[in-house]
């Protein structure tokens, strides 16, 4: 299944994308919850500080992540996290997350593979509308491919 963007690939600031093979299969909403179920310290204090400066910018709060139910299957327009759901099936879940200074799109899907095994896929792509936006993705830009596969390895 083709990864979905937040805007067509020319109208990116930054995409990123990792993947790994699963040995068990699950669905996209399992594999996103067993990937948030284990958030290391660092990050989550990384979440903590990004909330305390971005807040002097009037942007909302994320909190970081939190252990998702994988048995709860949120409906789109619900919130997972810090992100809206705009798309959910067992083979793709598509989050969103819009401020007045870029948009985030993570498309997490699952396809199978010649071996029968499934290769799960996370894309990250992001739009920015302003300079704010853009000096917001320099540092996360560099630290979002290690922290994408920290989570994986959760998997």
């Amino acid at each position: 299944m083709s990864a979905q963007l937040i805007a067509a690939q020319a109208d990116l600031n930054f995409l990123h994308s990792d993947s790994v093979k699963l040995t068990d299969p699950m669905t996209a909403l399992q594999a996103y919850c067993a990937m948030t179920s284990d958030v290391p310290y660092w990050l989550a204090r990384a979440f903590r500080i990004r909330d305390f400066i971005s807040r002097r910018f009037n942007v909302a709060d994320i909190h970081g992540f939190t252990r998702g139910d994988p048995t709860h299957v949120p409906a789109v327009g619900e919130r997972l996290d810090f992100f809206t759901v705009e798309a959910i099936s067992d083979q793709q879940l598509v989050l969103t997350s819009r401020d007045t200074h870029l948009a985030v799109m993570v498309s997490v899907d699952l396809d199978e593979q010649w071996d029968g095994c499934q290769r799960l896929s996370v894309t990250t792509s992001v739009q920015c509308f302003n300079t704010f936006g853009r000096l917001y993705m320099l540092p996360v830009g560099k630290a979002h491919g290690p922290i994408v596969r920290r989570m994986l390895r959760n998997i």
